[in-house]
C-alpha cells in the first residue's frame, strides 16, 4: 500500500516536473515573425475578429507597409482605442503602431440611434443571415447623430436596402452616409 502511494506520487512529481519543462522550452522559443506585410495583415485581422468588444458600431481598417501598422477607423468607446492599439503592438512582425482611429462621442442619442438603425436593418429579410453572425459584416458609425454605414455586403441590392433602412430608422441629421462595399457587384452590361 506503502509502495504504491509513493509510487504515485513519484508519477504526479514527475509529471509536474515535465510539464514545467515543457512549458519552459516553449516559453523560450521567441514566436515566429510572420514573414510578409501578406502575413501581417492575416494575423493582424484575426486579432481584430477576436477582441471581445469589436462590435457593429465599430469600424476598423489598417494598412501595413514593412511591419509598420497605420490604424484607421472609429470605435464607440475610449478604451477600445487603447486595447486594439495593445493587441497589434503584440502581434509578432510589428515593428511600429500608428494609431489614427477616432474615438467616437459619447452620446445617449447616438446610442439610441444606433440601436434604432440596426433594429431597422437587421430585422429586414433580407439581412437575417447577417444578423446571425457574431459580428455581422455590416457596421454602423454615429458620430454625433451622423450615420455612416460601412463594411461589406453581398450584392448591390443589399447595399441599397441597408441606406434604405438606415434613411428610414429616423433621429439623424442629414443623409445616411452609404460606404458599404459589394462583395459580387452587377456585371454591367
Amino acid at each position: 500500500m506503502k509502495t504504491r502511494m509513493l509510487l504515485g506520487r513519484f508519477l504526479i512529481s514527475t509529471l509536474i516536473a515535465g510539464a514545467g519543462v515543457a512549458g519552459a522550452s516553449d516559453r523560450d522559443k521567441p514566436p515566429a515573425a510572420p514573414k510578409s506585410d501578406a502575413d501581417l495583415v492575416k494575423a493582424i485581422q484575426h486579432e481584430v475578429r477576436m477582441y471581445p468588444h469589436y462590435t457593429i458600431w465599430d469600424d476598423l481598417s489598417f494598412r501595413v507597409n514593412d511591419g509598420h501598422v497605420e490604424l484607421l477607423g472609429a470605435v464607440s468607446q475610449p478604451y477600445k482605442r487603447q486595447d486594439i492599439e495593445r493587441l497589434i503592438e503584440r502581434v509578432p512582425g510589428v515593428a511600429s503602431v500608428t494609431d489614427e482611429i477616432k474615438v467616437l462621442p459619447l452620446s445617449r442619442m447616438d446610442d439610441q440611434l444606433r440601436l434604432q438603425v440596426a433594429r431597422a436593418i437587421f430585422r429586414d429579410p433580407v439581412f437575417s443571415r447577417y444578423a446571425m453572425q457574431a459580428i455581422p459584416p455590416i457596421h454602423i458609425i454615429v458620430d454625433s447623430g451622423h450615420v455612416t454605414l460601412t463594411g461589406v455586403v453581398s450584392t448591390d441590392m443589399e447595399k441599397q436596402v441597408a441606406g434604405m433602412r438606415a434613411s428610414g430608422a429616423g433621429l439623424s441629421f442629414g443623409p445616411v452616409t452609404n460606404k458599404l462595399e459589394v462583395e459580387h457587384p452587377a456585371k454591367k452590361s
